[in-house]
């Protein structure tokens, strides 16, 4: 013990800010400021280390809900920081889709055939989920009735530009004019996953030493972006708390009393959505439940709170590589599932048809539901990932199926609170995709993501090393009533990790640089 506390001494002597260890007395003295606001500062540091994100989104959003009742006013005022947060985003997804596919593409060899067969078991997937989601929509609004009761006396149809959206829009959608225009546009999201995909074919086919520089910026440029994510997310709280107390001060709590029966329907069965559907499915594919609800919390608070799958993307792909996806599959499916595996608004649309048709008194026989689950199992697809994009689908459905337009009066006054609970949906349901995906190709967890759980330990400090090895001691001598003995061989394992993870990490390195170097030489 008494070398450890001369290595604590003699980094105090080097350091500005010496290291506070426990049960340690401050013997050092304090300034005036220092001195009162040390408590504040000791608080601050106390709820950083013990709180996470999560934690400070959810308290930034119960903030928000209260300051939305309150002061309404006022909430109305703060959406613009709001839609800071949402553009801050923006600003993050084409970069980060566009590199992390090319690297995950072009950088695994010359394999087209993954490529495709990646595609295929997307869309299988994302077609059986959105079925299912379709079905239980439509057995929900059936059971509940929620449209029954209601009026359209004093109703007026919403004026709304109805844009119908087929699968020739759909293709002149994914095929953007231009490179840079694709990368500008919020929505492009497909347009991007196209670029990407037909420059990665391009770079297998050129030289090794284009290949090599092109992959090697895209790494960089992947990991650039990924350290950005982390930083927008430091105001993630604060945009995110801002977004739901202008909602709520907008719209009140007060409209969920007029139409609550269709909320609450709406909210239940995307619970029932997600225990029947998603559950199974993560068992099945065994698939460790409690770390897979710890990865998708955040983009699920996030995409709640905000109504936009878009401001979560980057968190959700952040924290699928972290799950254990291997990142060319997680920049794959996830950006694609947002335009075909929206299961939140698929169910919502099915469920807000037949409640229009409710509403107005018209009785829609089994054969012409299955028509329109059939017409929002097309349309849905091309829902973009913004704010309120499903209302023009449902409209669009609606006139196809001689449903009158007047009840969506009702649905507009509290969709801000539906589109919250199917956009949070939506986004579990691509990061289940991707979990799902990665399992199928045999990859979840592969080599490479171990190897990097292995490594995790270098990114601690020697001072946290120190610290450890002092609570080592003293757990050590707490148990066992020693005060001068050493546990030296706990601490010799707590140095050496860094060790073993310096060589884990130069061996990694040195065979992905012979791997790279293997394909150039099969190019030639």
């Amino acid at each position: 013990m008494k070398n450890l506390f001369q290595r604590k001494d003699a980094a105090a002597q080097h350091n500005d800010s010496p290291i506070i260890y426990p049960d340690e007395p401050a013997t050092q003295k304090r300034s005036f400021f220092s001195t009162v606001f040390f408590p504040f500062a000791l608080t601050f540091r106390f709820l950083r280390k013990y709180t996470n994100l999560t934690i400070w989104i959810v308290i930034c959003m119960i903030i928000g809900i209260i300051v939305g009742k309150f002061a309404p006013t006022f909430a109305v005022e703060l959406e613009p920081m709001g839609r800071v947060f949402i553009r801050m985003i923006q600003i993050i997804v084409g970069p980060l889709i566009f590199s992390t596919l090319v690297v995950g593409i072009a950088g695994h060899g010359d394999d087209l055939m993954r490529v495709g067969r990646l595609a295929l078991k997307s869309i299988i997937y994302f077609e059986v989920v959105t079925t299912f989601a379709l079905i239980i929509g439509l057995l929900a609004v059936n059971i509940a009735k929620p449209g029954h009761g209601f009026s359209m006396d004093g109703l007026e149809a919403p004026t709304a530009e109805n844009k119908p959206i087929t699968w020739v829009t759909e293709m002149e959608t994914i095929v953007p004019q231009s490179f840079f225009g694709a990368m500008s546009r919020h929505d492009a999201v497909l347009a991007i996953v196209f670029c990407a995909v037909m420059f990665s074919v391009a770079i297998m086919r050129a030289d090794a030493q284009s290949k090599k520089v092109m992959l090697d910026f895209n790494a960089s440029l992947s990991n650039i972006m990924f350290k950005v994510v982390e930083l927008v997310m430091n105001y993630a709280p604060i945009g995110i708390g801002c977004a739901i107390a202008a909602t709520v001060g907008k719209y009140g709590l007060e409209a969920l009393a007029v139409s609550g029966k269709l909320v609450g329907t709406l909210y239940a069965t995307l619970i029932i959505f997600a225990i029947l559907v998603f559950l199974p499915i993560i068992l099945l594919c065994r698939i460790p439940l409690r770390d897979f609800v710890k990865t998708v919390s955040q983009p699920f608070i996030m995409a709640f709170a905000t109504a936009s799958s878009e401001s979560a993307l980057p968190k959700a792909m952040e924290n699928m590589v972290a799950f254990g996806c291997p990142p060319e599959i997680v920049a794959f499916v996830i950006p694609t599932g947002y335009s075909f595996n929206l299961d939140g608004s698929t169910l919502y649309l099915a469920l807000a048809a037949i409640f229009c048709a409710q509403v107005a008194g018209i009785t829609k026989s089994v054969g012409e539901q299955i028509l329109i689950m059939i017409t929002l199992m097309l349309s849905s697809k091309g829902v973009a990932a913004v704010p309120r994009a499903s209302f023009i689908v449902l409209i669009s459905t609606l006139s196809n199926a001689n449903i009158p337009l007047a009840p969506l009066a009702l649905i507009m006054g509290v969709d801000a609170f539906m589109d919250m609970a199917r956009t949070s949906i939506n986004v579990l349901g691509n990061m289940t995709a991707c979990a799902v995906i990665s399992r199928w190709e045999g990859e979840f967890r592969n080599d490479e993501w171990k190897a990097r759980q292995v490594a995790q330990p270098e990114t601690l400090t020697m001072d946290e090393v120190e610290a450890q090895e002092y609570n080592a001691d003293h757990h050590h001598n707490h148990q066992y009533g020693h005060p001068h003995h050493d546990n030296h061989a706990e601490k010799a394992s707590i140095r050496s990790v860094r060790s073993t993870s310096s060589a884990l990490n130069s061996r990694t390195e040195q065979n992905t640089q012979q791997r790279h170097q293997n394909q150039g030489d099969n190019i030639v």
